[in-house]
């Protein structure tokens, strides 16, 4: 029998990317699985989670990001949390996406909250550490892979144990692991700057000055930037996946 993954959805599914896309479900499950492999969906912003009594059936979960703040206290960020424990206990694998690593660390002891230095948003550039490569042996990972950002949030102490494996200009603890279960990835490698425009154009259209003021000033998200700096999707599946399957 194959492996079962499981996707903690923490974000509506929603305009432009359920339309061209399918839904956050199906970019993960496109990126992730291969034939034979079961992959299910729970949308715990809508509390909907997997029973205690199926987590034993899982090899891995994927933790989305999400517009909700991790630091927060929404009953479902609570009982995620709650869960994300105990599956860290059961050496279940978990893979968490921006929202997903940040709430990932604060359910395993570590300090997250606002970003002093505001919004991260573009194609940035992300230095890895060679315990990263030493993990994957299989493939060969760059000292320096690019990534999709969004997020005004970040990981400030990796949980006890962790080790941290990515950082970038603007955000020192990018990816962080505890041993071989858990990993977190505060970039979105899921995302293709086709999205990127289109989740501008939303957060625009929610009339944020802050988020304004600085696209304006940055002058990076304007689409000749862009498609010049092409996100290292190819790279990031094969490190999800390594990590997942292993």
């Amino acid at each position: 029998m194959g492996k079962r993954f499981g996707v903690l959805l923490c974000a509506p599914d929603e305009g432009y990317l359920k339309k061209r896309y399918g839904g956050y479900f199906t970019l993960f499950a496109n990126m992730l699985s291969e034939p034979g492999e079961t992959w299910d969906l729970f949308r715990v912003a809508d509390h909907q989670f997997p029973a205690t009594e199926d987590l034993c059936k899982y090899h891995g979960f994927v933790v989305t990001g999400s517009r909700y703040d991790a630091h927060g206290n929404d009953l479902w960020i609570l009982k995620l949390c709650n869960l994300l424990q105990t599956l860290y206990t059961m050496d279940i694998k978990v893979l968490g996406i921006c929202f997903g690593h940040q709430v990932l660390c604060r359910a395993l002891g570590g300090k997250i909250g606002r970003n002093l230095a505001g919004w991260d948003i573009g194609v940035r550039k992300i230095r890895v550490s060679d315990k990263l490569a030493a993990k994957y042996p299989g493939f060969k990972i760059p000292s320096v892979i690019s990534i999709i950002e969004c997020h005004q949030d970040k990981v400030y102490r990796a949980p006890l144990g962790a080790e941290i494996v990515g950082s970038s200009v603007k955000t020192n603890i990018e990816m962080f692991c505890v041993g071989d279960n858990i990993m977190g990835i505060q970039g979105h490698p899921e995302y293709t700057t086709d999205i990127l425009f289109h989740l501008v154009d939303g957060i625009l259209d929610k009339n944020l000055a802050e988020v304004r003021v600085f696209l304006n000033f940055q002058e990076k998200m304007n689409a000749d930037a862009l498609q010049k700096k092409q996100p290292d999707r190819d790279i990031w599946q094969k490190i999800c996946k390594s990590f997942l399957k292993a």
